[in-house]
């Protein structure tokens, strides 16, 4: 089992406190904190792999968009600022994102592979793209090409 993201995140806040990089010190801090509480949480295994890290990595980093979002919305710009580079930090941690005509193409074929005609057959489609596009895409983007894809 390769826990190369675990491993990696103490040595890159160390050397995020040495350069005194303050964004970067609090991402890493809240991601550190989130491995921390998933190991303790009642029955964890008390490992996580690089799956489970990009996972909780990946809800961080979305908390981070909504919260940037929210105080673009409040004319905060001196938080939002701050919160969309904790972002940025996060997503070095975070598979590359797929553009939606790249998603778009994976869910034409999962419908091809699954012979998928109708809107009846969003659940295999769905799941089937949630397995193969995780982490790599948005959910919401997905469910809403799988509806196009299957009118």
């Amino acid at each position: 089992m390769n826990n190369s993201i675990v491993n990696q995140i103490p040595i890159d806040l160390k050397k995020a406190m040495l350069a005194k990089e303050k964004v970067k010190i609090a991402a890493l801090r809240a991601i550190k904190s989130a491995f921390i509480l998933e190991n303790t949480k009642e029955g964890s295994s008390g490992n996580i792999d690089n799956n489970l890290a990009q996972q909780i990595i990946l809800k961080l980093h979305k908390q981070r968009m909504d919260a940037y979002n929210i105080y673009v919305e409040q004319n905060r710009s001196d938080l939002a600022d701050e919160e969309f580079q904790q972002a940025k930090v996060l997503e070095n941690y975070l598979p590359k994102r797929l553009s939606e005509e790249e998603v778009r193409s994976e869910i034409k074929e999962i419908v091809k592979v699954l012979g998928a005609t109708s809107m009846a057959d969003m659940g295999k489609v769905m799941g089937k793209a949630m397995n193969s596009l995780k982490g790599k895409a948005d959910g919401a983007i997905i469910s809403k090409l799988v509806k196009e894809i299957l009118k």
